[in-house]
């Protein structure tokens, strides 16, 4: 599809992740323009918007980034009073009228796919005339498929023309004809369904006995930067205590997600939580897998799935042609050294773990073992062997994983339109 076809890009929000989009796509020029929607003013003037998208306290300036050192700076303003400027040469309008999706004006700029990055409408039942507003209104504007840079939260059941998709996973899924609003999960759920997809793949959902995850994650802007009297009916006290001096034990979505975009989970028990540490950016997901070893491990035998196996399976996901959604590493990584990293998650292969061992079970305990099968066996205690396995994989939350990885869906949305 040309670009003119594709028409321009919108844009919702100009926060971390709306930024980020925005160089992303000023850098790819997938798109013939962009129109970016901040709903307000910003500082003094439209100075003040091209200092926003230029310059970043975590990856530096935008030219630099793009172009390194000899770079020049790449914003511009091109037309003051139709507020166009330019982004490493790419035209971007603004539009700062409007905080209500239906207000935005997508229809009068050829917008036919929207980015919406403000985590303001995460319900995608909401009516399009929900005083809050609905992220359904960017369709009653003019726009034609919505994407939303988090994870769906409904109490209700969610329309059939709504969808979660993880680039990689299952963006394949999408149905132009059906898929109205899409869900792109969240940096946490991209990570970590790269983590497990390869191993399901491999190992079988059926050999899983448990699996769970912590990410170390970075702060964010649900944190106080200092301490901050909660909100009455506030559950979470911690994420009111100050980001800069705390670790913060919280929740995730993650693993609900992640059944969403791998169905294949809902057979494990999956469990997630997240610990959020005093950093701009980069992450870590430790994942824990207990499977069933395929055969028994004798004494002095190596076991069947070890170290090497596991590694051996991200190794041939990344492959040396591969889509570069997994990176395997040899290296002993910190979080500085995979920032701005474009990978989906990058496993530390030297610091992946397999302990083996045996789990007694009393099948006469099970529910559902025949009685006469019990009365067969001299002995109704039998020795699993199984395989606990630890696997750690950073991700940039930022740029380098979710926002490159939301950048490719985007296009994908955009190309399979007619």
């Amino acid at each position: 599809m040309s670009g003119a076809a594709r028409g321009a890009l919108g844009i919702n929000g100009l926060g971390r992740i709306g930024k980020l989009t925005v160089w992303h796509h000023a850098a790819r020029k997938h798109f013939p323009h962009l129109v970016v929607n901040l709903g307000r003013g910003v500082g003094k003037d439209l100075e003040a918007v091209c200092d926003v998208i230029e310059h970043d306290s975590t990856y530096g300036r935008l030219h630099r980034f793009l172009h390194g050192l000899n770079g020049k700076p790449c914003v511009h303003i091109i037309d003051r009073d139709r507020k166009l400027i330019e982004v490493n040469g790419m035209p971007v309008t603004l539009l700062q009228e409007a905080r209500d999706p239906r207000d935005i004006a997508w229809r009068d700029h050829g917008v036919r796919v929207v980015v919406d990055t403000t985590g303001a409408f995460d319900d995608p039942t909401r009516p399009v005339d929900d005083p809050k507003g609905s992220l359904r209104g960017h369709l009653w504007a003019g726009a034609e498929k919505v994407i939303y840079s988090a994870a769906f939260k409904s109490k209700q059941a969610v329309p059939d023309d709504v969808t979660t998709l993880v680039f990689g996973i299952n963006h394949e899924a999408f149905d132009p004809g059906r898929h109205h609003l899409v869900s792109a999960a969240s940096c946490t759920t991209t990570a970590l369904a790269h983590m497990v997809k390869p191993l399901l793949e491999s190992l079988g959902a059926r050999s899983f006995m448990t699996a769970s995850m912590s990410t170390v994650h970075a702060a964010t802007n649900s944190q106080s930067l200092l301490d901050s009297v909660p909100k009455a009916g506030a559950t979470d006290l911690r994420k009111t205590r100050s980001a800069l001096n705390s670790i913060i034990l919280t929740s995730t979505n993650a693993a609900t997600a992640l059944e969403q975009t791998i169905p294949d989970i809902g057979q494990i028990g999956f469990m997630a939580d997240s610990v959020r540490i005093p950093l701009p950016t980069e992450s870590l997901i430790i994942l824990n897998v207990t499977v069933q070893s395929p055969q028994p491990v004798s004494d002095g035998e190596r076991p069947a799935i070890n170290r090497d196996t596991i590694n051996d399976i991200y190794r041939e996901a990344a492959g040396p042609d591969g889509p570069g959604h997994i990176l395997c590493s040899e290296r002993q990584n910190v979080p500085a050294d995979v920032s701005g990293w474009r990978a989906a998650v990058v496993i530390e292969s030297v610091e992946t773990h397999t302990r083996t061992g045996f789990v007694t079970v009393d099948l006469a305990t099970l529910p559902g073992v025949p009685y006469a099968v019990l009365e067969s066996l001299e002995d109704t205690e039998v020795r699993v062997p199984v395989t606990h396995a630890k696997i750690f994989g950073w991700y940039d939350n930022e740029y380098g994983s979710y926002t490159n990885m939301l950048g490719d869906l985007t296009c994908h949305v955009a190309d399979r339109l007619d």
